[in-house]
């Protein structure tokens, strides 16, 4: 049997903030979420809102490569 495209693919979003301020020196890391979507629906790239612990605030994070 031959093998499909799955619509559904894991993405991973890492904070936008984190990356142009090169992070506080008292924090280390930078935040990363592990999400899917719809490779149909969403053909470009994912940005959403969430909480960023080293920023202490919400924050857009993006959708990276692998």
């Amino acid at each position: 049997m031959a093998k499909r495209k799955d619509a559904r693919v894991t993405v991973i979003l890492e904070c936008t903030g984190c990356i142009r301020n090169d992070v506080k020196k008292v924090s280390t890391g930078i935040s990363r979420y592990i999400t899917q979507k719809n490779r149909h629906n969403t053909p470009n790239r994912l940005e959403l809102r969430k909480f960023c612990p080293y920023c202490y605030k919400h924050i857009i994070h993006g959708e990276i490569k692998k």
